[in-house]
């Protein structure tokens, strides 16, 4: 994982440290860490908002100490394959500048490019103002930001981007805006419009969840749905994993690879107990490797 800012500051392979004792007062910092723990597998995140609190409150003390103070746009890119977090992260990070008065009202308005982009000229000027203005104080996640760029220069997203660049200069402290999609696309992206990276001083990867934290992951979603996995299914789904990563390497879908395999080794489950017309407890709890073989089948072909 790599965290760039415009300082030309970079951390490379953070590793999750515990927090100093000057950490231990602070209840906005902890309430936030106590949301991540919530989640599997985003310990990489923690370092990037520990570097983003720290920055934020020692600015409000040189504020009160009469200091200069430098009052840097939050816009952020956030680069990474589907399923790796960047919305959660993104809705934990308005709760937090929330709770710490950066911004007035801390909710998350996701869009994508069918969201900014019209149908005429004009169209997608006012389109994109409207819901900037639903983002303010707030932050607006733009999802798949790249698509605004594929249909080249007489295609209306190229006016939604020039729109985004313009409010971004003039209330550029309103409100955060996070451009989000893959890692390859966003860099070709922000090589396309000269004015764009120097407005993110922000930059974040998100590395793709390792078999072992996706693993946890479908433990956990189980879990919460009452359902236990067999050994033999574990087994089945660890190397299912390996091959899964390693032929999607640039696109593999992380967690929502592991909701889509669950729900439906849980549909498959359901049509092999009613086969078998057997509904002890143990049967409605378990789901079997033949169930996540299935599961994996039918997505294989969809």
């Amino acid at each position: 994982m790599v965290i760039k800012s415009e300082n030309k500051i970079a951390t490379e392979g953070l590793i999750q440290q515990s927090d100093p004792p000057a950490f231990k007062g602070h209840k906005e910092y902890h309430a936030i860490m106590k949301e991540f723990d919530r989640y599997v597998g985003l310990d990489m995140m923690k370092s990037f908002v520990r570097e983003m609190y720290a920055w934020l409150y020692l600015n409000t003390i040189r504020e009160e100490k009469g200091l200069k103070t430098s009052r840097q746009a939050l816009h952020m890119v956030f680069k990474g394959n589907p399923g790796t977090g960047k919305t959660t992260v993104a809705r934990l990070i308005a709760k937090l500048l929330k709770d710490m008065n950066v911004l007035e009202k801390g909710h998350l308005l996701e869009v994508e490019r069918a969201d900014l982009v019209g149908e005429y000229i004009g169209h997608t000027a006012q389109k994109t103002r409207e819901l900037v203005e639903k983002a303010m104080g707030g932050i607006l996640f733009v999802d798949e930001a790249y698509s605004l760029a594929r249909g080249g220069e007489k295609d209306f997203g190229k006016e939604a981007i020039d729109t985004l660049v313009k409010v971004m200069e003039d209330r550029q402290h309103n409100f955060v805006l996070i451009l989000a999609g893959y890692p390859k696309e966003m860099d070709h992206f922000l090589q396309l419009n000269p004015g764009l990276p120097s407005r993110f001083p922000m930059v974040v990867t998100f590395p793709n969840y390792t078999s072992a934290e996706l693993l946890e992951m479908l433990h956990q979603m189980a879990k919460e749905r009452d359902y236990h996995i067999s050994p033999g299914a574990v087994d089945y789904i660890q190397e299912l994993l390996m091959i899964s990563k390693d032929y999607e390497r640039k696109h593999f879908s992380n967690g929502r690879f592991i909701r889509n395999l669950l729900e439906k080794a849980i549909r498959m489950q359901a049509v092999r107990l009613m086969h078998q017309d057997s509904y002890n407890q143990e049967s409605l709890l378990t789901l079997m490797k033949v169930d996540f073989t299935k599961a994996f089948q039918k997505i294989m072909i969809e």
